[in-house]
Parts: C-alpha cells; structure tokens; sequence
C-alpha cells in the first residue's frame, strides 16, 4: 500500500508568516514580513555559472547553443586568441609560434571536405544577406535547415552558391510569412532575379516543401514606410484587403500587387496625395498592375455600397 506524502509550507517561527523569500545572491531564507532569517546556508539548485576564461563579461560555462547557422552547429572546439599559459603568463616565442600553427590547422581540419567548405560559404553568405535584408534569426535559421536539405538531396553540384542561397532564403520568407520579394532578394546578393527563380523552382520540387499562402496585408506596412504614407492610409487600406479577403478576389493575384492597390485606393478615399508612379516605386509593382487590381477593388468597394 502505497503511504501518502504531505508537503509542509515552512513558516517563520517569529511571526508565523507563511510567505518565506529566498536570496540567492546571499543564500539566505527569510521571512517575508518580519525579515527574520530562517536559514544563511541554502544550496543553489541553479545552473553553474563559472568562467573558465580571463573575459569578465562571459560567465557561462557551457557557451553559446547550438544552431544550424555554424557549419559544424556550435559543437567544434576552438584554440583561443590569448597568448598566455594556464597561469596566465605570456608564452615564449617558440611556444607562441607553435600555437599559431595549431590555430591554422585548427581552422582547416573543421571544413575538411568540399562539403563542408561549400556549407561554411554558404552560411557566410546569409550572414551577410541577414543585415542587408533586415531579416530575422528565426528566418536565417529556416534558410539554413533547407540548404542543408539540398545537400542532401545533391542539388548544390553545378550549381551557383549565390543562387541557391537567395533561393532557400525566399523559401524561408514564404515560409516564415516574412514579406521579402525575389527582387528584394536579388538586389540584396546582386545576382538576377532568373537565377533565383530557377533555383527555388527546384528546391521546391525536390524537397517538396510546403508553402503558406501569403497574405497581402503583411506587405501594406512596408510599402507605406517606404512611400511615407500616414496611419490613415494604412488603416483603410487594411481594411480594404481584409473585405477583398473576405470576398475571395486576392486569390491568385500577387500578394504585393494587390497591397499597393489598396494602399492607392485608400489615398484616394482619405484626400492624401500620392501618384501611382510613387507607390510603383515603394512596392517595386508596375503602375499597370496597380491600375488593373484597382479595377477589381472598385468594383468591391463599390458594390458594398
């Protein structure tokens, strides 16, 4: 027969005051009322922290987690960049110039393989493409799980490293729902828009991912920042997407075209001025496509009339 355990509620013996506060910085038990310390030798259950490094401001002791953005994931080891011994004096220079041999072979033996010198290339690359593109680590990440995916699947022989790069990271904005264009993208890495386009065709058939719809509202914000644009604008705009979305008429039609047509139809509708060559400009649409999907919201607007 299983015995029942009781948890007790430790109380202050003073004031029987059931509210104790532990201190971890001090390690002490106190009353929560009266203060009276029940305990100054507590164990911390905690993780250690300790520093094994002269860096005052580094205290973890496991170091950075892993992440499918370092070609090895964060597992290697790494010689550090001090020149000194255990106990912290300068080594000599016959020791010095060993170190910085073993540093060099270091860093060669972690990309051994043509495969691992493409992936670490590969990984630079987005590296660079996530400050230029403002993109997240969330985003970064996505790409990074679906170019070592191609890899597997042999897709990157004899095929550019740029392409396939801005490839998984348009599949990885699709994705994510991050509103990033392949124009965005092919300015950000410099290469033509074809060679993107071609090379996520192919990572989308191969992989056989599966993409979200994307939704027009979520690039309104972004044209109007660039066309400068007020609240207002962008308010009714969404308000505009939200009743078309409603209807079913956005579907098949290019998520950004559609925005800045309603972005235009609702400049018009509050008196802000704005011609459609400035929001061609912002949503990088032609002003011919915002003309036609004006008609089709027009034609919504006016029969909610």
């Amino acid at each position: 027969m299983l015995k029942s355990t009781q948890i007790t509620v430790p109380k202050c013996p003073l004031c029987l005051n059931k509210k104790i506060v532990t201190d971890e910085n001090t390690g002490e038990l106190c009353c929560g009322k009266c203060g009276l310390v029940l305990n100054d030798k507590i164990v911390d259950r905690g993780a250690e922290w300790r520093s094994f490094s002269n860096d005052e401001g580094d205290k973890s002791r496991t170091g950075a987690g892993t992440s499918l953005t370092m070609h090895d994931m964060g597992l290697s080891t790494v010689i550090g960049a001090v020149n000194k011994d255990a106990t912290g004096k300068p080594l000599t220079a016959s020791v010095k110039s060993s170190i910085e041999r073993l540093r060099t072979w270091d860093s060669r033996s972690q990309a051994y393989s043509t495969a691992d010198r493409n992936l670490r290339q590969a990984l630079n690359e987005m590296a660079k493409l996530k400050d230029k593109l403002a993109l997240t680590d969330a985003v970064i990440e996505k790409a990074a799980y679906i170019y070592r995916k191609a890899m597997e699947k042999k897709l990157v022989r004899g095929r550019s490293i740029q392409g396939l790069v801005a490839a998984c990271l348009y599949a990885s904005c699709r994705n994510t729902e991050t509103p990033r264009t392949l124009d965005d993208i092919a300015r950000g890495i410099n290469i033509r828009r074809k060679d993107i386009a071609r090379c996520y065709r192919l990572i989308f058939r191969e992989l056989e991912l599966k993409m979200p719809v994307v939704d027009p509202v979520k690039g309104v914000s972004r044209i109007a920042s660039i066309a400068e644009l007020s609240e207002k604008s962008k308010r009714k705009a969404i308000m505009i997407l939200n009743r078309a979305k409603e209807i079913g008429i956005v579907a098949g039609k290019d998520p950004m075209g559609i925005a800045a047509a309603a972005l235009y139809l609702a400049c018009i509708s509050i008196g802000e001025v704005k011609s459609q060559k400035d929001i061609s400009i912002a949503s990088g649409v032609t002003e011919v496509t915002i003309r036609n999907r004006c008609a089709g919201l027009r034609q919504m607007i006016k029969d909610d009339e």
